[in-house]
C-alpha cells in the first residue's frame, strides 16, 4: 500500500513544482492538516456458555495525520490528500487479542506496531472532484469504518459532482481495501457471517466494486437519496433514502428517516433481500428521542462489504439487526448538555430488539442490545479539543455470542494547518 500512495504522492509533487509561482500558493494557501492521537481501550467479554475465547482486551495508541491540499489555480485544479496511520500495542496478551485495534500476528497474537499511508490525487474542474487513490467513503452505497484505532482506506477512484443547484452525484470503482486492522490491501469482501442464510460458491472476495447515485435535496426539509451498487460476481444493491425534518414551535423538530434496499445475486452468491428500515426522531431543547423499526425480507439476510458500516437504521455499536427475516425495533435517547450551559458533554442511550430470525431447522432466533455512551470534548483552554468517549454495550441472544463491552477512547486532535 505504501509503495502505491507514494507513487501517486511523487507523481503529483512533480507536477505541482512544474506549475507557477501563483499556482503553487493557491496549492498551498487553502491546504489544512491536522493530527490525531487516539488511544483507545477495548475489553469484550464472552459471556455464552461454551465460549471459545472468554475475552478480548486490548490498548493501544494511534496517530492519523490528515493533510488536505488546496487546488492550483487554472481551468483544472490538481491537489493531494493523505492520511498517514500509525498504532502501537500498550497492553494485549496471549487468548486476549482480536479487538480489531491492531494487526494481528502469525502467533494468534497482535503486533507490536503498524504505519500506513494513504495517497489520494485529485483534480476539480468547476463544482465537480476527481480522486484517484487511497481514501475513505461516506455513502449509501459504502461508508468506511473509523471504529477502532485507525480507519479503513478503500483503492480506487472518486467522482463527485455539484454543478446543479441542491443536487450532488456520487459515483465510483474501486479495486482493494485496506482493513482497519491490516497493514495491506487486499480484495474486497462481502459479509457472510450471522445468520444471513448466505452461501457463496467458491469466494466471497471481489477485485471490483462499482457505485453510482446522488442526493437532491427539494427544500430545505426534504432530501432524497438514490445509489446503485455491484460488488461484481456477489451482488448487486439498489438503496434509497428519504429524510425530512419537520421544525415545530418552541424550538421542537420532528425528523423522519427512511431507508430501503433491494439486494439480488450477481453470480456467485444466492443474495436476495429487501430491507426496510424507518427512524423518527423528536427533538427538544438538547433532548432528542427516536424510535427505529427495521424489517428483512427476502430469502436471505442484507449484504454488504465485510468491515464496512452498512446503511441501516438498526445498525449499532455491535449488531446490525440484519439477519434472515429478522424484525427489529429501536428506542433511543440522547441528550446535549450544551442546552444546559456545559457545552462539549453529550450522552446516548438505545435499546434494540429484534427477532422472527430463520434459523433453519432450530427454529425462529431473538436478539437485543444496549448501548450507552458518555462524550465530552473541551471546548477552551489547554485542553481544547481533548475528547474522551466512554461506550458500553450488552448482546444477549439464543443463537449466537453474549457479549459485555467497553470501549475507552481518548482523543486529542492538533491543527497543524
Amino acid at each position: 500500500m505504501i509503495k502505491n500512495s507514494l507513487s501517486i504522492a511523487v507523481t503529483v509533487a512533480a507536477l505541482s513544482l512544474s506549475l507557477s509561482q501563483t499556482a503553487r500558493a493557491e496549492f498551498i494557501k487553502d491546504s489544512k492538516a491536522s493530527l490525531e492521537a487516539r488511544n483507545f481501550y477495548f475489553s469484550r467479554d464472552f459471556r455464552q456458555e461454551g465460549a471459545t475465547q472468554s475475552k478480548r482486551e486490548e490498548w493501544a495508541q494511534g496517530f492519523i495525520l490528515r493533510m488536505t491540499s488546496g487546488y492550483t489555480e487554472g481551468t483544472v485544479g490538481v491537489g493531494l490528500d493523505t492520511i498517514g496511520m500509525a498504532g502501537f500495542k500498550l497492553d494485549s496478551g496471549s487468548g486476549r487479542a482480536g479487538s480489531d485495534l491492531l494487526v494481528p500476528d502469525r502467533s494468534g497474537g497482535s503486533q507490536d506496531y503498524s504505519y500506513d499511508l494513504a495517497v489520494a490525487a485529485k483534480a476539480k474542474i468547476s463544482n465537480s472532484t476527481l480522486r484517484v487513490g487511497s481514501m475513505q467513503f461516506k455513502n449509501m452505497a459504502i461508508a468506511s469504518s473509523d471504529g477502532r484505532l485507525t480507519p479503513q482506506v478503500f483503492s480506487g477512484g472518486h467522482l463527485v459532482s455539484q454543478e446543479i443547484d441542491g443536487l450532488t452525484v456520487d459515483g465510483g470503482y474501486l479495486s482493494e481495501v485496506n482493513h482497519r486492522n491490516s497493514g495491506d490491501f487486499e480484495d474486497i469482501g462481502m459479509t457472510v457471517g450471522g445468520r444471513r442464510g448466505l452461501v457463496v460458491t467458491d469466494s466471497s472476495l471481489s477485485d471490483s466494486f462499482r457505485f453510482l447515485g446522488g442526493s437532491y435535496k427539494f427544500t430545505k426539509e426534504l432530501t432524497a437519496g438514490y445509489y446503485y451498487s455491484n460488488l461484481e460476481d456477489l451482488y448487486k444493491q439498489h438503496s434509497l433514502n428519504l429524510v425530512h425534518v419537520l421544525p415545530l414551535s418552541n424550538g421542537h423538530s420532528l425528523k423522519t428517516d427512511l431507508r430501503y434496499a433491494r439486494s439480488t445475486d450477481d453470480g456467485r452468491s444466492n443474495v436476495d433481500n429487501k430491507a426496510f428500515g424507518a427512524m423518527f426522531t423528536y427533538g427538544f431543547f438538547g433532548h432528542s428521542i427516536g424510535f427505529g423499526y427495521q424489517k428483512m425480507s427476502g430469502d436471505t439476510g442484507f449484504a454488504y462489504i465485510n468491515g464496512t458500516d452498512p446503511f441501516l437504521v438498526n445498525y449499532v455499536q455491535i449488531g446490525d439487526f440484519a439477519n434472515k427475516d429478522e424484525t427489529s425495533w429501536q428506542a433511543r435517547y440522547d441528550f446535549n448538555f450544551a442546552s444546559v450551559g456545559i457545552p462539549g458533554l453529550t450522552f446516548m442511550t438505545r435499546y434494540l430488539t429484534g427477532d422472527n430470525i430463520d434459523l433453519g431447522a432450530a427454529g425462529t432466533g431473538k436478539e437485543w442490545e444496549r448501548n450507552t455512551e458518555l462524550m465530552y470534548v473541551f471546548q477552551e483552554g489547554t485542553l481544547k479539543n481533548l475528547g474522551i468517549c466512554w461506550r458500553n454495550a450488552t448482546v444477549r441472544s439464543n443463537f449466537s455470542n453474549e457479549i459485555d463491552e467497553n470501549r475507552l477512547i481518548i482523543s486529542y486532535t492538533l491543527p497543524l494547518l
